[in-house]
């Protein structure tokens, strides 16, 4: 199981964010929306980690294979349309490395079988208790 832990105080927005294994982050949300732009915007985390989990996971089949995967670049565009209450994720791949056609297309398959797009692709439940 994965946990997080976010607290905000007084200041307006910004939310420190701690993980389970000791790592840290900051988010906000940007001035337009009354931050101070210290950090990702929530949404934008969400984006980010469809994103470095699809570049995680090529990477790992890359490595298993040991094919001369040099880098992926995936850009995530996030929408939410509020009436219809829905979302829309596009992700963008680059991949650079000496790979044939082949290997390009099973790693795009791959990177769509990450965990976080497994995630956001089925029903997802969310339980909320004060404690």
């Amino acid at each position: 199981m994965r946990q997080t832990t976010s607290i905000i105080g007084k200041d307006k927005y910004i939310t420190k964010i701690h993980s389970t294994n000791g790592n840290d982050i900051i988010a906000d949300e940007p001035l337009e929306d009354g931050g101070q732009n210290k950090g990702f915007a929530p949404g934008e985390l969400l984006a980010s980690a469809l994103g470095s989990c699809s570049c995680i996971t090529m990477r790992m089949y890359a490595d298993r294979k040991q094919w001369p995967l040099e880098s992926v670049t995936v850009t995530v565009t996030y929408e939410r349309d509020k009436v219809a209450r829905t979302s829309h994720f596009k992700k963008e791949v680059t991949i650079a490395g000496p790979l044939d056609k082949e290997q390009i297309s099973r790693l795009l398959q791959i990177g769509d079988r990450c965990p976080v797009h497994f995630t956001l692709s089925n029903p997802i439940s969310i339980e909320t208790v004060l404690i």
